[in-house]
């Protein structure tokens, strides 16, 4: 933000005051200093005025009310009140910028005026019209510009929620659009391969019993697959209306272990060798990390069935170390048909592996190990 943007800034009241502070040192230094020297108490009530701005320039009706005194005492010994008359002028201007209602202007600029009319006006030779207007001048300019620099930033804060409320809208949209075409597309093609399914195993019932039971895990995986489709929709529709369930947004912590038998159990049926090592104290993991930590097991384990291929071992290691989690998936390569087909860094799963890991603190590492792949993070306490 530059300076002259700051000083105009409701918030910025120090670049203002140190503004009028050099502008009344150079008054002393230069104008009084080529006509008659400042006198001692004129130093004395410019450098209370200087210093009682700089501790309260935050604290606008305080600031105006000892600048106020400040500058009744200059009306009764100064000559030459000037600098406590401006230091007061831009106090009633400071409060101007804050005031949440314009009387606290109204009383301020009141109560500098009743303080010049008793101590001022006595013995100066200027009618009270003329003292009157140049009151009103010298006080109405850092009221004025007060106001508008309030009104600018009310004016921006404004815009600025408007524009935030676009936001949210366009984001809205984008989310009913992708909803809709999760409901149209991919739930339907979903919902036709278990309905298929279904009716296979019904028209073959003389099958090989490790064909039914794939035909079943197949069926079953589908049927979770529509239940998580459905729920992603209407949280797509509406985020508000189900942040509370448990089933998409988190996970018991105490489930934690079951549910990573489960994916580990759903991999050895897809035909790899699984080798899993899971602490039994990650059942005490808070409800966002165990999510993180079963999502992460899922996509791995999905990733090495699908470029390992079934003949591949895997191995997959869960533990705490102190409030931290410690997660690795790896592989070895399975059937030697060539190197891994998986750049590092990965397509989307990994991207999205990578993204729920980083929101969480941690930093997913995932590449070539031996002749298979390992990813791996730690996810912080």
């Amino acid at each position: 933000m530059s300076w002259a943007s700051r000083l105009f800034n409701a918030r910025e009241t120090l670049p203002r005051m140190i503004l009028l502070i050099l502008s009344g040192v150079a008054y002393l230094l230069v104008v009084c200093g080529t006509q008659t020297p400042p006198t001692g108490p004129q130093w004395v009530l410019a450098v209370l005025a200087f210093a009682s701005g700089l501790l309260l320039h935050r604290r606008q009706p305080i600031n105006l009310l000892v600048q106020t005194v400040l500058f009744g005492i200059a009306l009764a010994v100064l000559e030459d009140s000037t600098i406590n008359q401006v230091g007061t002028a831009w106090a009633l201007g400071e409060l101007a910028f804050w005031a949440p209602r314009f009387v606290w202007v109204v009383a301020g600029a009141g109560l500098v005026t009743v303080v010049y009319l008793i101590l001022g006006l006595p013995g100066s030779g200027v009618s009270v019209t003329e003292a009157m207007v140049g009151l009103g001048t010298s006080l109405g300019l850092p009221i004025l510009l007060g106001v508008v620099g309030r009104t600018t930033h009310e004016l921006g804060l404004q815009a600025t929620r408007r524009a935030e409320s676009e936001q949210r809208a366009a984001r809205a949209d984008e989310r009913a659009a992708i909803a809709r075409e999760l409901h149209d597309v991919v739930a339907h093609h979903i919902a036709s391969v278990v309905l298929r399914v279904g009716v296979a195993r019904h028209v073959l019932p003389d099958l090989d019993p490790k064909v039914t039971a794939v035909f079943d895990d197949v069926h079953r995986t589908g049927t979770e697959a529509l239940s998580d489709l459905r729920q992603l929709v209407a949280v797509l529709r509406d985020p508000d209306g189900v942040r509370g369930d448990a089933a998409l947004t988190a996970i018991e912590p105490s489930a934690l272990p079951a549910a990573l038998a489960g994916a580990v159990e759903k991999a050895r049926l897809a035909g790899v060798i699984v080798e899993a090592e899971i602490d039994p104290a990650i059942g005490s993991l808070d409800a966002v990390r165990g999510l993180a930590v079963l999502r992460l097991t899922q996509e791995a384990l999905t990733n090495v069935a699908k470029h390992a291929g079934p003949a591949a071992t895997a191995a997959l290691r869960v533990a705490r170390s102190g409030s931290d989690v410690e997660w690795a998936v790896r592989d070895d390569g399975g059937a030697p048909a060539g190197p891994r087909d998986v750049p590092l860094g990965g397509g989307h799963g990994i991207t999205g592996m990578r993204e729920r890991v980083e929101v969480l603190g941690g930093t997913l590492t995932a590449g070539p190990e031996g002749k298979g792949w390992r990813v791996s993070t730690v996810l912080p306490g």
